[in-house]
């Protein structure tokens, strides 16, 4: 599993990515969603947490650019300030949860292999389409 962080806040995005490693996650952090989609376009992740609040480009201009180059790609969002709004947004665009600041980190990875085995699923569903067209 291959896992981007994006986070405007330093402190908070080396300490969630040294925890990550600890526990055996290959991931990467970036801090803008602008780094996320350059980097994603070269190196994709099967998961991203994505951070709702950022300077530039806001978490969900970034999820939907995210979802413009590769719609399988799960997508948990940070947040520190719920906003109703905003989840619905996101969900609506396809995020697979949203998570509230200060994060639980057994928690994050629960969540993390959730997402993971959901595009899984998916990625064999297509396989699976994609074999069938080729017998006919």
């Amino acid at each position: 599993m291959n896992v981007l962080f994006v986070d405007d806040e330093t402190d908070f995005l080396e300490t969630l990515i040294k925890r990550m490693k600890k526990r055996n996650v290959n991931v990467s952090g970036v801090k803008s969603g602008k780094e996320a989609i350059e980097l994603l376009s070269r190196n994709p992740a099967d998961v991203v947490v994505l951070d709702v609040r950022m300077p530039g480009m806001d978490g969900i201009q970034t999820l939907r650019e995210i979802r413009k180059t590769d719609p399988l790609v799960e997508v948990i969002m940070l947040t520190g300030h719920a906003s109703l709004e905003v989840a619905k947004e996101g969900m609506e665009l396809g995020a697979f949860d949203f998570l509230m600041k200060p994060i639980d980190i057994d928690e994050l990875l629960y969540k993390l292999e959730d997402a993971y085995k959901k595009r899984s699923i998916h990625e064999k569903k297509i396989e699976k389409i994609k074999e069938v067209i080729a017998e006919q």
